[in-house]
């Protein structure tokens, strides 16, 4: 405050270039300045009299920030997820409650995989934790397990005034980290982790988001080439348009339940070579929105590859949990990795991600995951530790739900029966609608499905007939002819996004 004073007394224009002061700084400055503000050459005046000054002078005050303004990159990015359709089924949605009729009574919002939305109930054990968490007077309430007052405790101890509400270490938590490696230990059968290599983050999408900044650089031919699945999860291309990567495409074996093929990954690689440098092969397993689950010797030649290009690996593993055929099983990519032998696992740099949103509990709405980091040169991961403290810390309730996934009851504990009755109940569902929702699809005319092998996601294919095809082509050069005519005339003219959308889709369709 003694500062503000010596600046107010000092220099008042510095601190209020044009208009009136709000009374009370207004006040302050006179009494500062021992006199009126006009002895120092100010006009005073009220706001309507700035506007109607500002009005006659003829010059009206344009936007700083329009389309015309706007990032490039942002406008390139596209996220279909919460894209136009989400929108118009919002904006259904509130006429349906506003009570428009329409020949239905519900919008069903099938865009994302939100759980708890589509009625998923959540586990009973980590809502408890989170509860004790944020409320620590439930820690003398009988109505809660030992068990869980006891993680409780742990994870509020390691926050700063043993308060939830307080910031945590930009990489997160400690405790939480050590829990996340024990995890990681136990899930890789042995396998030995760093919890100096995890970093909690915002879902898994910040992790990845925060790994590609550090990727993406050079101009030209030497840009950032980003290799990703197609099919793939919308966050990949948004994220690479954002940042001026190179996206490269490899295509999975829609004939083959989706494989990756490694033929498919040289192809890719040979033909971006041309013009940019790939640097970065993102995988998703199980797949998303394709529901594959990757084999062992699959994920062997995948990081074979990587090994022989020099490529950054970073694998989504978010579904790990959600496995459902009895024929499948989640490897992840780091035990591969080792169990390949010293010559890789030291040397093969890798990123992790896993989050609170999927698996059996769900919780997307607490923004929890992690990320755990292999062969970072230590120098970026200073680099990597100052990116992250840039957004201070991931919020600590969603690290405190990350630490329940990872540190479950135990078969000893009192909460373990109804945890694990839970958590089989959630994982029981979500097979079984994969399941039927393969044979539904397959049963459609028209349509084939794959076998949903994990995930939460099918993705079929829709094969439209021959004589559709060719009425589509006419639909399209008609409207062609109305753009073009629309131009001409000036009486009506379709956006430019517009035609550019359905020349995409028409292409997509005839080809």
């Amino acid at each position: 405050m003694h500062r503000l004073k010596q600046l107010v007394g000092r220099s008042p224009v510095v601190l209020w270039r044009s208009g009136s002061l709000p009374p009370c700084v207004s006040q302050s400055v006179r009494l500062q300045t021992q006199g009126p503000m006009e002895q120092f050459g100010l006009k005073r005046f009220s706001t309507a009299e700035a506007t109607a000054e500002t009005r006659d002078a003829g010059k009206l005050r344009e936007k700083i920030l329009t389309m015309e303004t706007l990032n490039p990159h942002v406008k390139a990015v596209e996220y279909a997820v919460r894209g136009p359709i989400v929108i118009k089924a919002g904006d259904i949605e509130r006429r349906l409650q506003q009570g428009v009729k329409q020949p239905f009574t519900e919008v069903i919002k099938a865009n994302i995989g939100d759980a708890h939305a589509m009625g998923q109930q959540p586990i009973t054990f980590l809502r408890q934790v989170v509860a004790l968490c944020c409320f620590p007077e439930l820690l003398d309430s009988p109505a809660f397990p030992d068990d869980a007052k006891q993680r409780a405790q742990r994870i509020l101890q390691g926050c700063g005034g043993h308060s939830l509400g307080s910031y945590s270490a930009s990489q997160g938590v400690e405790c939480i980290r050590q829990d996340i490696a024990a995890y990681i230990e136990q899930r890789d059968q042995g396998i030995p982790a760093d919890w100096n290599n995890i970093y909690l983050t915002t879902g898994a999408s910040d992790g990845i988001m925060s790994i590609l900044k550090l990727l993406v650089s050079g101009q030209g031919s030497s840009r950032t080439g980003v290799m990703i699945p197609i099919p793939q999860y919308p966050l990949y291309s948004a994220a690479i348009s954002e940042l001026e990567a190179v996206q490269i495409n490899y295509y999975l074996d829609e004939a083959n339940c989706w494989a990756l093929d490694i033929g498919e990954l040289r192809r890719a690689y040979r033909a971006a070579k041309q013009h940019c440098q790939p640097r970065v092969l993102c995988i998703i397993n199980p797949g998303n929105p394709t529901g594959q689950v990757q084999s062992k010797k699959c994920i062997e030649e995948v990081l074979h590859f990587a090994y022989e290009e020099n490529l950054f690996v970073m694998s989504d593993e978010v579904y790990q949990d959600n496995v459902y055929s009895p024929d499948c099983q989640f490897h992840s990519f780091k035990k591969v990795l080792y169990e390949m032998g010293p010559e890789y696992s030291s040397s093969v740099e890798l990123a992790s991600f896993h989050s609170t949103s999927k698996g059996y509990t769900g919780e997307c709405g607490f923004r929890g995951g992690y990320m755990e980091i292999l062969n970072m040169d230590p120098e970026v991961k200073a680099q990597l530790v100052k990116l992250l403290s840039v957004r201070l810390c991931p919020p600590v309730s969603g690290q405190a739900a990350m630490d329940v996934i990872v540190n479950p009851p135990r078969r000893h504990e009192a909460s373990y029966t109804q945890f694990t009755k839970e958590k089989n109940s959630v994982l029981g569902a979500l097979a079984e609608k994969a399941k039927m929702t393969e044979q539904i699809l397959n049963s459609v005319p028209g349509m084939k499905c794959n076998p949903v092998q994990g995930a939460m996601y099918a993705f079929p294919q829709i094969f439209i007939p021959p004589r559709a095809v060719q009425e589509l082509g006419h639909a399209h050069r008609a409207l062609q002819r109305l753009n073009e005519a629309a131009r001409r005339t000036k009486l009506i003219c379709l956006s430019a996004d517009f035609m550019k959308n359905i020349n995409r889709a028409f292409q997509l369709l005839l080809n």
